[in-house]
């Protein structure tokens, strides 16, 4: 797949992304928050049925790196990335935090969601699933190191963490997000916006508590996949309890699979997104 950059005004700078396939447009949004995109394999693999364009959410460059992390922010960013592609309306298929994000999208703003994919989400009711992901990551691992990482996680939340210690900690648990850890591939090169996740998380935990997924979603009225690995350190459960919000959703349950389902069963995405346009 050839993709072609593309750049779209945003508050404070530009957001700077990718296109390139054929088919229904298709918004793909990365997990994090205040991670680097991660997503080009997802978009070769969706590429042959759907134009998909992915971007580089603010906080990290080529976007702008600074300006507003809340979900408002960031929903507002992909309108503006969606009106700089000059599209109408466009399936937005996002995984983890994106697919979250996502959510909040299509509740935010229907009249330019034509259907939506939740892929291994941060799910829509409180915690998302978040306490049990913490959980299955560090169950893992040694003693030593899961004492230094939660001593590590205790400092960030209290405003004491750097940026090279988050990704280091990340790297001691990446094997867990998958169905085989002794089989999970290095992790990628990574960037870290720590200001733009902390603030996202804070905007996530006030939306808990208001309720707006939870209250948002059973208006839906466009076709909605749900779909989520079984060997997922976010329980399947959580994927379950934010279908059953949904209006007509397609929820899929991947036997094996962890939370990064386009590597460890390549292909399931795109039969599943083939089934959705058929």
């Amino acid at each position: 797949m050839t993709e072609r950059e593309f750049r779209a005004p945003a508050p404070g700078g530009e957001i700077v992304g990718w296109v390139g396939g054929s088919g229904p447009p298709a918004l793909l949004l990365h997990g994090g928050p205040g991670m680097s995109d991660y997503l080009p394999e997802l978009a070769l693999e969706l590429s042959p049925v759907m134009t998909v364009a992915r971007y580089q959410q603010r906080g990290l460059v080529p976007s702008v790196t600074t300006g507003d992390r809340t979900v408002e922010g960031h929903v507002a960013d992909a309108v503006s990335v969606m009106d700089a592609l000059g599209w109408e309306r466009a399936w937005v298929i996002g995984h983890s935090w994106g697919g979250h994000l996502a959510m909040h999208l299509a509740v935010a703003h229907p009249e330019r969601v034509a259907g939506l994919a939740v892929i291994d989400a941060l799910e829509a009711l409180p915690d998302g699933g978040l306490a049990a992901l913490g959980e299955h990551l560090m169950k893992g691992l040694s003693p030593a190191d899961r004492a230094q990482i939660e001593d590590y996680y205790a400092r960030e939340d209290a405003g004491g963490g750097s940026t090279a210690e988050s990704l280091e900690a990340l790297r001691k648990v990446w094997p867990f997000y998958f169905g085989d850890p002794d089989a999970a591939p290095p992790m990628p090169e990574m960037q870290l916006d720590l200001e733009g996740q902390l603030a996202t998380w804070a905007s996530i935990n006030r939306h808990f508590e208001h309720g707006t997924l939870e209250t948002g979603l059973p208006g839906l009225r466009m076709p909605v996949l749900v779909l989520h690995g079984d060997a997922s350190p976010v329980p399947s459960a959580e994927a379950e309890r934010t279908a059953a919000l949904i209006p007509g959703v397609r929820l899929t349950i991947l036997e094996g699979v962890g939370h990064f389902a386009w590597l460890e069963r390549p292909g399931s995405i795109r039969r599943a997104m083939e089934a959705m346009l058929a």
